[in-house]
């Protein structure tokens, strides 16, 4: 398993921005309604409400907003009937590009998401064209400064079923099987590790390293502007931009 990608890290730093964006209840509630409808609305027993609940209140949206989203999905109140859809394509310099989208509009989202990608130098691709380049994993961010020792956390974190851990950047990225990610967030939860990031989330096989400043660019943009479509959840790709690069950008 590879190390903790920069495009990750890029992923990190939109996230505190997206506090800031007007639609960031707009997608918190929408997890939260399709959560809820999936596998009811008690978080006791829905595990993947659970954590759209704990997101919604790190992201400081209001209870009677994140009630009322919950109450959508289990049908108590009336709701917007939201379709989870995948869409596949190719970015600048061969990059792959996975867009999660959740929408009560197949066609409009189908629109911006290829116009996008047309309009970034990139090309929409048939369902499958990239998924087989990623691999769907549990990912947990603990900043490293909580670990005192770090062959002890490391024990702890596979003894709690993590398949892999790595450290990088100043962080530990504890990787586990889909299956096995609450457990092991709640083992370290309880063991009184706070994290930066958890989330089911598809995790690049291999890596296209981005050097060049202007292709570099075109990259991001499509990311973040893929990533600013209101239907859009989430959005995963493989680039990994240096350092030094990004800091050209920023």
């Amino acid at each position: 398993m590879s190390g903790h990608s920069k495009w990750n890290n890029i992923q990190h730093r939109k996230g505190a921005q997206d506090k800031k964006r007007a639609n960031l209840f707009t997608k918190l509630g929408k997890e939260l309604t399709i959560a809820a409808k999936e596998g009811g609305g008690d978080a006791s027993f829905n595990p993947r409400l659970r954590l759209a609940v704990e997101k919604a209140k790190a992201g400081n949206m209001p209870k009677d907003i994140l009630e009322r989203a919950i109450k959508k999905g289990t049908g108590e109140l009336e709701g917007v009937d939201y379709q989870e859809i995948r869409y596949e394509g190719y970015g600048p310099s061969g990059t792959a590009f996975i867009v999660d989208v959740v929408t009560d509009n197949k066609n409009r989202s189908a629109s911006d998401v290829r116009s996008t990608f047309s309009k970034k130098g990139g090309n929409l691709g048939s369902d499958g064209a990239v998924a087989w380049m990623f691999n769907k994993k549990g990912e947990i961010i603990i900043s490293s400064d909580q670990v005192k020792d770090s062959e002890e956390f490391m024990m702890e974190v596979l003894e709690a079923g993590a398949e892999d851990i790595i450290e990088e950047d100043g962080e530990y990225q504890v990787i586990t099987d889909p299956t096995d990610f609450r457990s092991v967030l709640d083992s370290l939860t309880e063991a009184g590790y706070k994290y930066e990031e958890a989330e089911v989330t598809m995790l690049p096989e291999n890596k296209v390293n981005v050097t060049d400043l202007a292709i570099a660019k075109k990259v991001l943009a499509l990311y973040e502007t893929l990533d600013d479509l209101d239907d859009v959840q989430e959005v995963y790709s493989n680039f990994d931009i240096p350092e030094e690069i990004l800091n050209q950008i920023d």
